[in-house]
């Protein structure tokens, strides 16, 4: 049974920093590309960056270049996003999600659709 577990998620506020984690099990971590996406009510999920099976290629959302980044340790099944410089247009459900077809610097990586397993998510808020 596959599990996409994420945590991390909390209050902070603008201009703070924070990690968030994601373990998947039940799969072969290393066969899949991950990505991250977030959602506030009222609008449709929204991709925020993923990263190939070993590393070597990332891509990003506009608004999440040169603040966000995006890492994996194979090992530990585990796929990070660490947020520096958070506003409060950062407050969101962020979601972890698997993926064997995503190629990060494709547009396949920013549709949903591509993705085959996904988290519960972990609420970031960033007060203003």
């Amino acid at each position: 049974q596959v599990q996409v577990v994420e945590s991390g998620g909390g209050l902070v506020q603008a201009g703070d920093s924070l990690r968030l984690s994601c373990v998947a099990s039940g799969l072969p971590f290393s066969s899949y590309a991950m990505g991250w996406f977030r959602q506030t009510p009222g609008k449709e999920r929204e991709f925020v960056t993923a990263i190939s099976r070993y590393g070597g290629s990332t891509s990003y959302a506009d608004s999440a270049k040169g603040r966000f980044a995006i890492s994996r340790d194979n090992a530990k099944n585990t796929v990070y996003l660490q947020m520096n410089s958070l506003e409060p247009e950062d407050t969101a459900i962020y979601y972890c999600a698997a993926s064997r077809r995503v190629i990060p610097h494709s547009d396949s990586a920013s549709r949903d659709k591509n993705y085959d397993y996904w988290g519960q998510g972990t609420q970031v808020t960033v007060s203003s």
